[in-house]
């Protein structure tokens, strides 16, 4: 057999045997995911609150209990969160939102949201409804349009700079 068909063999048991790891690695994500969401969901409790402020900073950065924050994995640390500032009664606190209702969270406004400990699951409106803003996704054309329009722009600026003596 020639040495380059051997070379390929391997690379493709490699690349098999990765792809079969990598399924049985989610399937058991998925499963430990669904228990922590269904334990998230048992514990929820409907709370009114005024959402005072909201933002994406690092996890050390963003005002959590110091338990919480040792407590987080050192990967997670580094990466964003979705916080929220909160006054819930007399009470100003910092709380973690989840990734899907982030965007549809209101600023300066009082809504009742489903909590559990310092997660937010769901937010509803108290006062009238949330106005929910669908992401659309821009296409390539958009995409291309927007770079040409920046690149034209950065031209014309430099090309003023120059002529200006």
């Amino acid at each position: 057999m020639p040495t380059f068909l051997i070379v390929l063999l391997i690379i493709t048991a490699v690349l098999v045997a990765f792809t079969i790891f990598l399924y049985f690695f989610g399937k058991r994500a998925e499963k430990k995911r669904d228990e922590q969401e269904a334990q998230i969901q048992a514990a929820a409790q409907t709370v009114s609150m005024l959402i005072i402020d909201k933002k994406m900073v690092r996890l050390k950065d963003s005002g959590l209990p110091e338990n919480v924050i040792e407590s987080t994995p050192w990967y997670g640390k580094r990466a964003k969160v979705p916080v929220v500032k909160v006054k819930v009664g007399p009470k100003v606190m910092t709380m973690i939102a989840a990734n899907e209702i982030y965007d549809d969270i209101p600023v300066k406004k009082e809504v009742k949201a489903s909590v559990s400990g310092l997660y937010i699951n769901s937010v509803r409106g108290l006062h009238g409804k949330i106005e929910h803003t669908p992401k659309k996704k821009k296409g390539f054309r958009a995409k291309l349009m927007n770079r040409y329009k920046s690149l034209k722009e950065e031209t014309k600026s430099e090309s003023g700079k120059g002529k200006k003596k």
